[in-house]
């Protein structure tokens, strides 16, 4: 079993109390990662060592701070096997998942070195003669990026990429399960030379979550917040942070539409819905979980699916030799069992797959599912797609929209501009024509809406999440003052 500190100023370093918290294999039950549980004097610590940092990193030139990004992407690179490792035995995603993880991260940090010279303003007319007039963007100081564990590696980098790249400093705080991970992510960094205390990463026992995240925004160095995770813990954070006047992204949960139109070609859609519906065990908030089928084409499309499903089997991923693996605790299996429980007492059939009492759960299609049945609202966030049945374009944007989630979409259709004017109706935040729900990109726009929250990740549109927009005036002449 590893034993996992937390990294504050540079140090690597137990939790000052001397306490610690397990984290086990999900499949096999062994603990597999002993970690620093952090108490709230290790938050100050976490808190002061990065707004000590934070004057040098700031002023760094944009070309010193592209070139420590970039080498941070190699070195993530390097140490993919150590992810792997890590990864599989925390979560009981695949391999071939921590892989995509790494290969994604690694661009996230090469796409925020590329925004380090980016970073501009603008001049703007003035209504005052021999004004000078113009907006920059600076750095706000200290970043809180909270990360889960279902796809550690993309979103702990992508809690602190850019906000790095924007002049801050920062603090992860990492996932309870999946301790080792994220803090591999801040050894990457620190190997990098951003300097001690320019990332920290924070360690909490589960039961101390709340108070450890509340002691950390209160903090009045913290400027910025970013959460990726529930929308219930994303409610949460957002009301803290808006009680200490703290802006925040929040990237939320997701019940992401499938929405398959009369001309579809059945095969494309398939392939790219049981992508979409079971990669890493369904378990990525632009998962595939509903299928929103027109009924001409419903039978062909439920049939082809329950057999493309039929075939994606699940084992052990220390195993290697199948290519999903597990749900991440048996708590998540219970709650889907419940969910196709209630669906089948309520009429719908399941064509592939089924409950389990084990994580290893095979990927379900769920046929005709109504408002009726909880599995129709209720983000699963498992290997489990619903599909419900509707007649013409007008009932598919109805039943795409008759829910409180807006994060990734997506339609098929032969005519992109039928496909074209549905995406338009749908409410998300993203939306792929003829492509799968899963897609990520690290130049994108990320980011959804409703319950599934605001603001956005990735590229220029994360440069005004995480800089303070200040506006400058020079007087070139004298003025006349009317006292």
């Amino acid at each position: 079993m590893r034993n996992v500190n937390l990294l504050v100023g540079g140090s690597d370093r137990p939790a000052s109390n001397g306490k610690t918290f397990d984290r086990h294999d999900p499949v096999s039950g062994v603990p597999v990662s002993r970690a620093a549980a952090a108490s709230l004097d290790d938050v100050d610590a976490a808190v002061a060592a990065a707004s000590a940092a934070f004057p040098a990193w700031s002023e760094l030139s944009p070309g010193e701070k592209r070139m420590k990004l970039l080498d941070a992407a190699d070195r993530m690179n390097a140490r993919a096997a150590e992810f792997v490792a890590i990864g599989v035995e925390e979560t009981g995603g695949t391999a071939g998942w921590y892989h995509f993880n790494v290969s994604l991260a690694a661009d996230m940090l090469r796409e925020a070195a590329a925004m380090t010279t980016q970073i501009g303003g603008e001049t703007i007319p003035s209504n005052v003669p021999g004004c000078v007039a113009m907006s920059i963007r600076k750095p706000c100081g200290v970043v809180l990026g909270i990360a889960p564990w279902n796809a550690p590696v993309i979103l702990g980098v992508r809690a602190v990429a850019m906000p790095l790249a924007c002049g801050n400093t920062v603090i992860l705080k990492a996932s309870e399960l999946c301790p080792g991970v994220h803090r591999l992510i801040g050894d990457v960094l620190q190997s990098s030379g951003l300097g001690d205390g320019v990332i920290n990463i924070l360690l909490n026992a589960p039961e101390d979550a709340a108070i450890v995240v509340e002691r950390a925004i209160a903090n009045p160095a913290v400027r910025r917040v970013n959460f990726t995770g529930s929308t219930r813990v994303g409610r949460i954070v957002g009301e803290l942070a808006a009680r200490h006047l703290k802006p925040s992204l929040l990237e939320l949960g997701g019940k992401a539409p499938f929405i398959v139109l009369s001309d579809a070609n059945v095969d494309d859609a398939v392939a790219a819905a049981a992508f979409g519906a079971f990669m890493n065990q369904g378990q990525i908030c632009m998962s595939t979980e509903r299928i929103v089928v027109d009924e001409t084409i419903a039978d062909a499309f439920v049939e082809k699916l329950a057999a493309k499903a039929g075939i994606l089997k699940a084992g052990p991923p220390a195993a290697g030799n199948t290519p999903l693996g597990a749900v991440v605790s048996m708590a998540a299996v219970d709650r889907l069992r419940a969910l196709l429980e209630d669906a089948t007492a309520k009429g719908a059939r399941i064509v592939a797959g089924g409950p389990s009492d084990n994580p290893i759960m095979q990927p379900t299609v769920v046929d005709r599912v109504t408002p009726a049945m909880r599995l129709y609202t209720e983000e699963s966030f498992g290997p489990v797609v619903s599909v419900t049945r509707v007649h013409g374009d007008e009932e598919a944007v109805r039943v795409a929209n008759d829910n409180e989630y807006g994060l990734s979409a997506a339609v098929f259709s032969r005519d992109v501009s039928r496909a074209m004017q549905v995406a338009r109706r749908i409410d998300s935040g993203i939306c792929h024509i003829n492509g799968s729900t899963v897609h990520d990109e690290a130049q994108m726009p990320f980011g959804g809406v409703k319950a599934s929250g605001y603001g956005r990740f990735g590229g220029k549109s994360a440069i005004n999440e995480f800089t303070d927009l200040q506006w400058i005036t020079v007087q070139t002449t004298t003025p006349q003052y009317p006292i």
